[in-house]
């Protein structure tokens, strides 16, 4: 089996999955205890998540670790004096390219990467490297922020795989990518 790559990723009615200053708190109020927004069943069929150093950055602020997956953070700038001891085990920094670290991690045995990450998503995407993506719309608009989607070099076609509306407002939508 290949190795494949998925997105799951909030963004605001308007595009945006951060802030300009790469703050998310403007999902806290939609982080409803009692809607399953399809999250765990996402991870649990994951060998690992490949992050972008922003979201690695994000994440360190919310004052716990919420991975039990090994994660590669995909960074030129980074070094292993960044991460916490405590995570030491759980995380590592890589600085190759996608396409290449792809073949490293199926060498490593690994058939399902979730990929997290703004930029990095958008990396992936250019490079035809994702396979899927999970959008969940926040009924929000922000005017201004981190845009979900960047410049591309030609078309994405998407194909719908299925689409889930919540109680808070919240959409989630499946989309297959087609090879490029």
């Amino acid at each position: 089996m290949p190795l494949t790559c998925h997105a799951f990723v909030a963004a605001s009615l308007d595009g945006f999955i951060a802030r300009p200053d790469g703050s998310i708190d403007w999902l806290e109020p939609f982080n409803a205890a009692d809607e399953d927004h399809g999250y765990d069943a996402f991870i649990a069929d994951k060998d690992g998540i490949v992050m972008g150093r922003g979201t690695f950055e994000t994440v360190l602020g919310f004052g716990h670790w919420p991975y039990t997956l090994p994660v590669i953070i995909m960074s030129q700038s980074l070094t292993v004096d960044d991460i916490p001891e405590a995570l030491a085990d759980l995380v590592a920094i890589c600085d190759m390219d996608p396409a290449e670290l792809l073949v490293a991690l199926a060498e490593e045995g690994w058939q399902k990467v979730y990929v997290d990450g703004g930029q990095l998503l958008q990396s992936f995407l250019r490079a035809g490297l994702l396979d899927d993506i999970t959008v969940t719309r926040v009924p929000l608009l922000l005017g201004s922020g981190r845009p979900l989607f960047g410049a591309l070099a030609s078309d994405v076609h998407l194909t719908h795989q299925h689409t889930v509306s919540f109680p808070s407002g919240l959409v989630s939508t499946k989309y297959q990518i087609s090879a490029q």
